[in-house]
């Protein structure tokens, strides 16, 4: 009888061996529907167009097989000249899936490394020098590198786009077009994105020939397994609603999104006082500072995490229990992407969402978006009957009036250092 793709195994699967056993050490068996639908694919050497939102098993969708062909091939390394190429938006990413490599990977004798800024070059200079089968990079060290002649892009096999959606929304558009440019003219392509707006379309079909579409749980659909609710507070409450919340020990391993960098510094200060243990992980912190603070989120040393949106995208830790909008996102598919931090691999899981008058509008895009109504939750010491009796904005009001308001800390302060620069003189 022939198997669905429910009834997969990874055995059914034409892998070799040495990644079958690594995958078994992983406790895997049964690869999810992307995977079921894209290594087939892959193993034959088609381009891909994958349609995936975080939570998928997107990077053993592509992993899995570029490992196995790779294995395969007779080609050799050639020093500063990588076989494939893995381009991510955010280093947290790019670490995550050069450590997914190093997994899976680990019963061949393959190479793998991962470039990304925010640190000293020479170590990845280094394992560049000998060339590497597998490279894991953001757009801008790999061009610095490349500019130093560190990195050479003409005998690539295989290319990655991962997050092209994120790409574009984080300007990165320049880049990878220069780098598109250094890239061998026959060579085996993949393109990922959580989204598919038109831009995106373009650029897939500028790097993709005759590609297969394979579209896991679209963006717009959340995971049925995450129970969503939201709650209605003014903004000045908002964090003694999040201390108290959290005093709910069953939120065992919680990330909380703000929507700026200032407003998470505030929030683990704020918890701090309140005897509540959060790091936050954002781009003004440095790599070294990002990196301690997931390995302590993943460690379970730390059980909450303070995050923004960009630092957040790599982010892939099992066992999230629940997930904490302290501020709405304005692009609704940002919330889809929020709250599939939890629920993975099969669990279930826990979305809040706090709301106030000025993010009513933002709440009403994102029910548009996923087709349904997120559960008001009125149990909470902090409901504000104002913010639910109040009109809803238009989103173009509510978002100039936020960004406004998240310009008054800055704008206060210079006003104080003038004061007491007059008081001096």
């Amino acid at each position: 009888m022939m198997k669905t793709l429910e009834n997969l195994s990874f055995d059914d699967l034409q892998l070799i061996e040495p990644i079958k056993k690594a995958l078994s050490d992983s406790g895997y068996t049964h690869p999810t529907p992307i995977q079921a639908q894209a290594i087939p694919a892959l193993l034959e050497g088609k381009d891909l167009l994958g349609c995936a939102q975080t939570g998928t098993g997107k990077t053993a969708a592509f992993a899995l097989p570029m490992l196995h062909r790779l294995y395969q091939s007779k080609s050799r390394n050639i020093p500063r000249h990588p076989r494939s190429l893995i381009l991510t938006p955010t280093r947290e990413l790019a670490i995550q899936v050069h450590e997914s490599f190093c997994t899976y990977g680990k019963n061949l004798k393959l190479r793998y490394a991962v470039v990304f800024g925010g640190v000293g070059q020479s170590p990845q200079v280094k394992a560049l020098a000998d060339g590497v089968d597998v490279l894991v990079a953001t757009p801008g060290r790999l061009l610095d590198l490349i500019g130093q002649g560190f990195v050479r892009l003409e005998s690539l096999e295989i290319f990655v786009l991962d997050e092209a959606d994120r790409m574009l929304d984080m300007g990165f558009a320049p880049d990878i077009n220069k780098i598109l440019k250094l890239l061998p003219k026959s060579r085996h392509n993949l393109f990922f994105s959580a989204t598919m707006p038109p831009e995106i379309e373009r650029l897939a079909n500028s790097i993709l020939v005759n590609p297969i579409k394979v579209e896991v749980t679209p963006a717009s659909s959340t995971a049925e397994l995450i129970s969503q609710s939201v709650m209605f507070v003014d903004r000045e409450n908002k964090r003694q609603l999040l201390r108290h919340v959290l005093e709910d020990k069953r939120l065992s391993r919680v990330i909380v999104f703000t929507r700026t960098k200032h407003g998470a510094n505030k929030i683990v200060d704020y918890l701090g006082k309140n005897d509540i243990v959060a790091e936050a992980i954002h781009g003004n912190k440095s790599q070294t500072a990002r990196q301690k603070a997931l390995e302590h989120f993943k460690k379970g040393i730390t059980r909450v995490l303070i995050a923004t949106d960009i630092a957040a995208r790599g982010i892939d830790v099992d066992e999230i229990s629940h997930v904490i909008n302290f501020d709405l996102p304005n692009v609704s598919e940002d919330y889809v992407h929020r709250i599939g931090r939890t629920a993975r691999a099969g669990a279930s899981g826990f979305a809040i969402s706090f709301c106030d008058s000025e993010e009513k509008a933002f709440l009403k895009d994102i029910e548009k978006l996923i087709g349904k109504s997120i559960p008001l939750n009125e149990n909470q010491p902090f409901h504000s009957q104002v913010v639910q009796d109040s009109k809803i904005l238009t989103k173009g009001k509510a978002k100039a009036l936020i960004e406004n308001r998240n310009k008054a800390p800055n704008h206060l302060q210079r006003q104080k250092r003038s004061n007491n620069y007059k008081n001096k003189n």
